[in-house]
């Protein structure tokens, strides 16, 4: 039936539409509880998680050299079967995996000198320290730094960090060509700092060089402790080791006067 409107022969209007507020979901509401796989992988990839990780495997594999005494095998002329530039490959490999397990240098540089002499002896002493010092530094900023990185609040804590992340190259050099810094101490610390891979690589590379080839030359030059070569290679040992000692102490008491 016809409205009046309709009727006198006016237009129909049609009501308007009824408007509804949408209103978004609560995200309480629509939050669920993680289940059990999703809580263990949270805790297993938290950083205290990894931090314990990286202890247990540091401590096994330190435990494994005392167990196993694998620097032996690399002094009495390991692998047996190789020889050559095949031997000084494998052996830069084991030094390498060696370093990380807190194996001295000193060690595996002399004995990369008694078995493959002054010069292939230098180039695999200094391709397994670069190799060690990535493996300990990958192995510290992915499963050390997140967990570490707020302890630092020490005075002296501070001052080493800012000193590595700020000047990484000049740090990593001086730590490098002064035997008083133990190479593992280096790694680990410039992991837990804000320290970039290449200036960390390049200045292991280049700050390792007169040490590790010292410890070679002095490795193959055993059998004559007399010759020039065997005495000079001492005398690049001591020395460094001397100044290391007097500007670590100067550095102490500067650090202690701020």
């Amino acid at each position: 039936m016809l409205d009046a409107t309709t009727r006198s022969g006016g237009t129909a209007t049609e009501p308007p539409p009824v408007i509804t507020e949408f209103t978004a979901p609560s995200p309480t509401a629509t939050a669920v509880p993680l289940g059990l796989p999703a809580r263990c992988t949270r805790v297993l990839l938290s950083p205290w998680a990894r931090l314990a990780l990286l202890v247990v495997l540091l401590a096994g594999a330190a435990s494994c050299v005392l167990l196993f005494e694998p620097q032996r095998l690399l002094t009495e002329g390991w692998p047996p079967r190789l020889g050559g530039a095949a031997a000084a490959v494998v052996f830069g490999l084991a030094y390498g995996l060696c370093t990380v397990a807190f194996v001295p240098r000193p060690l595996l540089n002399l004995a990369a000198g008694a078995l493959f002499g002054s010069q292939l002896g230098t180039g695999a002493a200094l391709a397994g320290t670069v190799l060690g010092a990535g493996l300990a530094f990958g192995l510290g900023r992915v499963l050390g730094q997140d967990a570490l990185r707020p302890l630092l609040r020490g005075r002296w804590l501070r001052a080493a960090d800012g000193q590595l992340s700020r000047h990484a190259f000049r740090s990593m050099m001086a730590a490098r060509l002064f035997p008083g810094v133990p190479f593992w101490a280096a790694n680990y610390c410039a992991a837990v700092s804000r320290m970039r891979w290449a200036p960390y690589l390049i200045a292991t590379a280049l700050g390792s060089i007169p040490n590790t080839a010292a410890y070679v030359v002095a490795g193959a030059r055993a059998s004559r402790p007399t010759s020039p070569a065997f005495l000079i290679a001492m005398a690049l040992i001591t020395v460094p080791a001397v100044v290391g000692s007097v500007m670590a102490w100067r550095k102490r008491h500067h650090l202690s006067a701020r």
